[in-house]
């Protein structure tokens, strides 16, 4: 007679569990580890049961092992109603390593690097609009921004009236209630008014507009020529020499919008609150206009405010994970954030120091916010990059002022961490930069 292997102890499952997790997920996680160790399980309301695991070896176990019997795909698989059933997110085995063949290329370095420049006239044009003495929500702003940069680079739209459409029908979806993703009955369409109906209708405009650009890419003249990410997938050809489906590429277009401008724009909102909060760290940086110091500060930002606590693995068979034996079907959440306030790894964890990542960076798996492995996050780089540039035009360009005495607590907001009040800042003066200094301009 065999038995199923014990879970790991953990908090007690009862309702308050999941509001403390909902309302301080970074300190009630840190609050579990301290108290359960490297492993612990974890039982919420919405998201059921799950082992966290907080040992970089075993995370790196995990990641880069056998993944036979490691379905991410099948863990993420609340986001289909969504991003749907052929996004590289909700994918296992060999259709998702197809499908992360073909997106893999347009994403490389160089490629990826072109589009510096788009990043920067972006965020300069949305500067520009910012009025001294103005209240801004800086997480609106920049969830307006990295939109923009997402339509342009991977879509290739430019013209300003497409860009405001698509961001007004496909931002409808993505900001529906998470609770919709989660329930299929709550999902059902009973008309115009239900829930079900009012998602349907959205999810039906955004798809409209995705099948509109998609028909009208293919029909363009220089679609060989073109360097945008749509342009390049319609080109791009599997082993067999099969094309993406008009049905994959709407997809893999949704999946790229929605984890490509929302965490983007929430890694931002946090970077720039922490440098608000950190005067030095923000003078420096405005001083020298020093891209490896940018690149710094948003390596630092996404260790201490990770816009996503884990990443999700459900086992196909029992397996032995960070010296526990855990039973199939559990999901195992290798610890981002828990990993990343290890004092082992970082000293002094809570303090914003982005001078740690500016000589050798961190050991391998200690710095997690894009996940690991085959299932790396693919537009890593084009983050990275465009957080950086972002940073340091905000910074050349114009004083900001917190509108909060304190900093914004961190809270969870359907599978994210995010600021809760957006970060309201005072525009103050704007700058202008003479000889790579920052100088005040009134």
């Amino acid at each position: 007679m065999s038995t199923e292997p014990a879970l790991p102890p953990g908090p007690r499952f009862t309702p308050l569990t999941t509001a403390q997790f909902a309302r301080r997920p970074l300190d009630t996680l840190r609050r579990w580890h301290r108290r359960y160790g490297d492993v612990f399980t974890v039982r919420l309301l919405g998201f059921g049961t799950g082992v966290y695991v907080a040992d970089p070896d075993a995370i790196r176990e995990l990641f880069t092992g056998n993944q036979s019997d490691l379905l991410a795909g099948e863990a993420n698989s609340i986001l289909e109603p969504v991003v749907g059933k052929h996004s590289v997110l909700v994918l296992d085995g060999p259709e998702h390593l197809r499908q992360r063949r073909l997106l893999l290329p347009p994403f490389h370095g160089s490629r990826v690097a072109a589009f510096r420049s788009t990043v920067r006239e972006v965020a300069e044009r949305e500067v520009a609009r910012w009025s001294p003495g103005e209240r801004l929500v800086l997480r609106q702003r920049m969830r307006a921004l990295t939109f923009e940069v997402i339509c342009r680079a991977v879509f290739g739209v430019t013209d300003p009236a497409r860009v405001e459409r698509m961001r007004r029908a496909l931002s409808a979806v993505i900001d529906s209630s998470p609770v919709l993703m989660a329930s299929a009955t709550l999902r059902r369409d009973l008309g115009p008014l239900s829930p079900g109906g009012r998602f349907a209708r959205r999810l039906r405009a955004a798809d409209a507009l995705l099948y509109e650009e998609i028909a009208q890419r293919r029909g363009e003249p220089d679609l060989e020529e073109r360097s945008d990410v749509l342009s390049l997938l319609l080109c791009a050809r599997d082993d067999e020499g099969r094309a993406m489906t008009d049905a994959e590429l709407r997809d893999e277009l949704f999946t790229m919008l929605a984890a490509g401008h929302e965490t983007t724009a929430t890694g931002l909102t946090f970077a720039l609150e922490l440098l608000l909060r950190n005067p030095a760290k923000l003078e420096r940086l405005r001083e020298t206009g020093d891209e490896r110091y940018a690149n710094a500060v948003g390596k630092e930002t996404l260790r201490v405010r990770p816009v996503i606590d884990a990443a999700e693995r459900t086992l196909a068979a029992p397996r032995d994970v960070a010296g526990r034996r855990l039973p199939a079907g559990i999901k195992v959440y290798p610890g981002i954030a828990l990993v990343h306030y290890r004092e082992d790894l970082y000293p002094e964890p809570d303090e914003f120091r982005p001078e740690r990542f500016l000589d050798d960076g961190a050991e391998s798996y200690a710095w997690l916010p894009f996940g690991g492995g085959i299932r790396r996050c693919i537009g890593a780089a084009l983050a990275e990059l465009e957080m950086s540039e972002v940073l340091r035009v905000i910074a050349s360009s114009v004083d900001l002022e917190p509108v909060r005495d304190t900093p914004d607590p961190v809270v969870l907001r359907g599978i994210t961490l995010v600021p809760k009040h957006g970060v309201p800042v005072l525009v103050g003066a704007k700058r202008a930069s003479v000889s790579g200094a920052a100088v005040v301009t009134g």
